[in-house]
């Protein structure tokens, strides 16, 4: 409600789980959408959705003379989409098939004189199927997708203000929607040695990087979490000593670990959380032999 003060690390609803698995499936429509249309920016970062003061948005896209966006507003719940040249048009978030929700996106885009091919096929999930034929995600609840969103805000501005020391190459804070996080990435200029997997992994662990995000859950990990990882990890990560004390690193992922509950119920969540960040990347920049001196502004060592 307007004037009304939120949570700003908000407890998940119960049941979430059924609308962040149609929001990702959502959230990929608009994506590929971004992937047709956007310069190929190295990393994915032109494709990845930025967070807004409403929700999450592509990057301008440009379509023949026109430049146009795709916003999922989760306070009025829409699905906006707007152009350079004034024309707007909201689709409503509402309970529906990720098939019914793809023919709505792509109809409309057709009608604003905006026709997009894209490929259908979900990518970064387990049994994927067809944007066209799925019809087995169809929840949506708008608190647990405002819910999210609020923790994605909450996320992106500890996040960022951990890395404001760093001056080498670093990716904003935004969301990825093959595998449904926000991240944030550090390099250190080196390039890493040649990866397995499709080319735009490849691609985006083509040099020495510690990563840092939220993701509300999924596999082997059901429950929401922070995490930290290092490409390639290093001689002793596994072993690092990290804080806060419920922080812990996860064998099958080869990453560290935060619950986000634990972060939410934390005397102060924004010390917490950038407790673990910090601890985490000085402790594998250490391993990997970085080059803090050229890496970091003076004054935030």
């Amino acid at each position: 409600m307007a004037g009304m003060t939120p949570e700003r690390w908000p407890a998940l609803p119960t049941g979430c789980k059924d609308t962040y698995a149609t929001l990702h499936m959502w959230t990929q429509v608009a994506g590929k959408v971004a992937l047709a249309t956007a310069p190929p920016l190295n990393h994915s970062w032109g494709i990845a959705l930025q967070i807004t003061a409403h929700g999450l948005t592509t990057r301008p896209l440009t379509h023949g003379d026109r430049t146009f966006a795709l916003e999922f507003d989760f306070h009025e719940h829409q699905l906006r989409i707007t152009t350079s040249d004034g024309a707007a048009r909201a689709l409503p978030l509402r309970p529906q098939t990720v098939a019914a929700f793809y023919a709505s996106v792509m109809r409309t885009l057709t009608e604003m004189d905006l026709p997009v091919r894209i490929w259908t096929m979900p990518v970064e999930v387990a049994a994927p199927i067809r944007f066209e034929d799925d019809t087995a995600h169809a929840s949506y609840d708008p608190a647990s997708a405002n819910t999210l969103w609020r923790i994605l805000v909450a996320s992106e501005r500890v996040l960022t203000a951990a890395r404001c020391g760093f001056v080498g190459k670093s990716s904003p804070a935004q969301f990825f929607w093959g595998s449904f996080d926000i991240a944030l990435s550090r390099f250190s200029g080196r390039p890493a040695p040649p990866r397995e997997g499709p080319a735009f992994m490849q691609e985006a662990y083509s040099h020495e990087v510690i990563s840092h995000g939220f993701w509300p859950g999924s596999g082997p990990v059901s429950d929401p979490a922070f995490y930290a990882y290092c490409v390639p990890p290093p001689d002793g990560f596994a072993q690092l000593a990290v804080k806060p004390a419920a922080a812990f690193y996860h064998g099958e992922f080869g990453e560290f670990l935060l619950p986000y509950e634990a972060v939410r119920t934390a005397a102060d969540p924004d010390a917490a959380l950038t407790e673990f960040i910090v601890s985490t990347y000085r402790g594998a920049a250490a391993l990997a032999k970085w080059d803090l001196a050229a890496l970091e502004v003076p004054t935030s060592r």
